[in-house]
């Protein structure tokens, strides 16, 4: 009679993704949109994450253990967009350096080092590597030598190739991407020019349509009243998290919330945290401060950029 207990539990296979996002950015952008440089193209990066692994749960049988995002900043500080696909679920973002050239550092490094390591402690059965650089081929081999099949994807490119020769012979199956399924994620930037002054609204026209806070009814007989946050306090903090954010992440990243007034709900988030730890307590029980801070952090972005912004209504 078999012991239930004694016997080995079936093992779920499991893949992963890793994206060179240079080398997948830049192939698509070339082949869609004629576009030499990343700030010629806006990426919805959510949504292409998403069709990625759709196209890969229709291609490899197992679960998905992650999807790993290759990608550089200056000085490995994330741009607005990292940070929020840092959020999305099963995906990590690797970030090398982007250095004053525009050239990326460290990633290769990074990708050679997660597929040997994924292989070499049996984590998965398959992966696919959306990449294009002979750098890539050590690891390639060495995840084979795992036991590790490797599936190799690239970008149809305009003309001839965009990957290493070598990089596709030692792959163990070769996919190229096509353009029309690119397409819906790419579109090019708007124009650099600065939006004039009229045509971005100011935090206080943004704001003007709500409706007024109602009064808090007074306090009992022998009950101290709550003291709510102050207003000029609370915006000065705002503008104090803003200046920061532009020392620390650059005018270019910071031009890419713009003309705002919306902030994405990560950004937000963490708007409200900062704050919070500025102020040395918390707003939540507070949703005007929440207008507050946001007016105070959109005004000091908007004198940054010279947008011209009217002062708020008290």
């Amino acid at each position: 009679m078999a012991i239930p207990d004694l016997l080995p539990h079936a093992v779920v296979a499991k893949y992963a993704v890793l994206v060179d996002v240079g080398y997948l950015y830049a192939a698509a952008g070339e082949v869609i949109l004629g576009a030499k440089e990343r700030k010629e193209y806006r990426v919805a990066a959510d949504e292409l994450i998403q069709a990625l692994q759709k196209h890969a749960e229709d291609r490899i049988s197992g679960e998905l253990l992650r999807i790993y995002w290759y990608d550089a900043a200056r000085d490995r500080v994330p741009t607005v967009d990292q940070r929020v696909i840092a959020q999305l679920p099963w995906v990590k973002v690797r970030l090398g350096n982007l250095n004053a050239r525009g050239q990326q550092k460290g990633v290769d490094a990074q990708i050679r080092s997660d597929l040997e390591a994924l292989a070499r402690h049996h984590a998965v059965s398959d992966t696919i590597l959306l990449a294009g650089d002979e750098d890539m081929v050590p690891a390639v081999e060495a995840a084979q030598a795992y036991g590790v099949r490797v599936h190799l994807w690239g970008v149809e490119p305009p003309y001839g190739t965009n990957q290493a020769e070598r990089l596709v012979w030692e792959s163990d199956t070769v996919e190229v991407i096509n353009a029309d399924f690119l397409r819906p994620y790419f579109s090019r930037a708007p124009q650099a020019a600065v939006p004039a002054a009229p045509a971005t609204p100011s935090p206080a026209q943004v704001f003007a349509g709500r409706a007024p806070l109602a009064a808090k009814p007074p306090a009992k007989q022998g009950q101290v009243a709550k003291l709510g946050p102050n207003r000029p306090h609370v915006e000065e903090v705002g503008e104090h998290v803003a200046q920061k954010w532009i020392l620390t992440r650059g005018r270019d990243n910071i031009r890419d919330l713009l003309p705002g007034p919306i902030l994405p709900t990560v950004i937000d988030t963490e708007l409200l945290i900062e704050a919070e730890k500025e102020l040395g307590h918390s707003l939540r029980p507070y949703p005007e401060a929440r207008v507050w801070l946001r007016d105070g952090f959109w005004a000091r972005v908007y004198r940054e950029f010279d947008l011209g912004v009217g002062v708020s209504s008290k």
